[in-house]
């Protein structure tokens, strides 16, 4: 079965705008071969209730990553932590098939895919405190002050985290953009429900191409790690 549940062009119906720009449906020749191959052990349909626990039963953690691009580094994370289980959420399928191909090439067990907006996976089909960790890298800025409301750190989406973050559970967030980072720690020092701030890369968060072009254009990089609060 293909990734194809999200429905590009549709609108997700429990949150009023989305957070993410749709690139196009373009997909290479490996990209499709390795979705083809791959999908069916590493892919998971959003048509039931999905269980961390019940999906990693031999792991230590679980961690969702929101937005994986081309996969690059959650792979490489996964292959750091063998002993923790991640979820990526990713709604391009070409990034989903590029990040197939690498579960397949570093032999990764501890990932699996969904093809969906990770809002609507959150509200609809995870109970609250399954999750350890949320890992959100180079979110969309959304720049323009007319999309500022299509960014997804807002209110309703802290919300939902905290609810589904366990006991001493944590986002960490990082992104390029100067003035998003400026968003986040003002969204995030209001909240009653976190506490945290900003913190020095971890040498775990590999610096990937995409990262790197926002470097040399002299992007300043800041990560920030948020604690669920009791």
């Amino acid at each position: 079965m293909s990734p194809e549940h999200y429905q590009e062009g549709a609108r997700p119906e429990n949150w009023a705008n989305r957070s993410f720009r749709l690139r196009g449906t373009r997909i290479t020749e490996a990209q499709q071969l390795a979705t083809d191959k791959f999908w069916q052990d590493f892919g998971i349909v959003p048509d039931h209730k999905i269980i961390p626990s019940e999906i990693f039963p031999a792991s230590e953690n679980v961690i969702m990553e929101i937005g994986t691009g081309m996969g690059e580094a959650t792979a490489l994370i996964a292959e750091q932590f063998p002993n923790t289980g991640f979820i990526a959420v990713e709604v391009h399928r070409p990034g989903i098939g590029s990040l197939l191909a690498r579960i397949n090439e570093l032999g990764l067990k501890n990932l699996r895919i969904i093809n969906e907006d990770a809002r609507i996976i959150l509200t609809d089909l995870m109970d609250d405190e399954s999750l350890d960790a949320i890992h959100l890298y180079f979110p969309d800025p959304w720049p323009k002050k007319k999309h500022w409301k299509r960014r997804i750190v807002q209110e309703p989406f802290m919300d939902l985290i905290w609810q589904k973050l366990k006991p001493g559970g944590y986002i960490h967030i990082a992104t390029d953009w100067v003035a998003y980072a400026e968003w986040i720690q003002a969204k995030f020092d209001q909240s009653p429900k976190f506490e945290g701030g900003e913190i020095p890369k971890p040498d775990f968060r590999p610096l990937t191409r995409f990262e790197n072009k926002g470097l040399n254009k002299e992007h300043k990089v800041g990560d920030f790690k948020y604690f669920k609060k009791s």
